[in-house]
């Protein structure tokens, strides 16, 4: 199973950036899956004018995305906190493809306040049956995020690593249930 952790946030210096590390590493020391980050900071697409339907009917510099988005199995939406919701840029992102019918998804957020992003994961919970995906019931919210996560992914708190185990456990069971011909033998 290809999957791709979406790092909603476009800032070079992310915080955020920290958990999509962690999980990509998690997923692929402790599973036969691959795992990638689209990084908003690296895509600079436009407000949203027509949606992009295939890799060739996609304008070539957003064409490597495209392969990205097409090939995955799975997502995760990895998003910090704006104003209560996700990040504009990931909206905008996901606004210019199709509809990813019957894909898992993951959801994530990251704040470094008390709450960790939850009123945006209750956001993404309506998102994402709007994509025709199915939300993984276990959600990853990470509050106090610069003290839970050292800048190159690893973890600085070492009592969140369960947390982290239930929400990828329970994400890779259903991505594996919904595309079992995907999962390795």
């Amino acid at each position: 199973m290809r999957i791709e952790i979406i790092s909603g946030s476009p800032r070079p210096n992310s915080i955020t950036r920290r958990v999509a590390l962690h999980l990509q590493r998690w997923i692929e020391e402790q599973t036969p899956h691959e795992a990638g980050i689209i990084d908003m900071k690296d895509w600079d697409l436009p407000a949203v004018q027509t949606v992009f339907v295939s890799i060739e009917k996609t304008p070539e510099q957003f064409r490597p995305l495209s392969e990205r988005i097409f090939g995955a199995d799975a997502f995760i939406l990895l998003t910090p906190e704006y104003n209560g919701s996700y990040s504009p840029v990931m909206k905008n992102l996901l606004d210019h493809y199709p509809k990813q019918h019957h894909k898992p998804f993951g959801i994530a957020t990251a704040s470094p306040g008390s709450h960790g992003g939850l009123r945006c994961a209750q956001q993404l919970l309506l998102l994402v049956p709007a994509l025709f995906g199915l939300a993984s019931p276990y959600m990853l919210i990470v509050p106090f995020v610069e003290k839970k996560f050292n800048p190159d992914g690893t973890l600085a708190d070492e009592s969140f690593a369960n947390t982290v185990h239930n929400f990828l456990s329970e994400f890779i069971w259903l991505g594996e249930r919904l595309l079992p011909e995907k999962v390795p033998v």
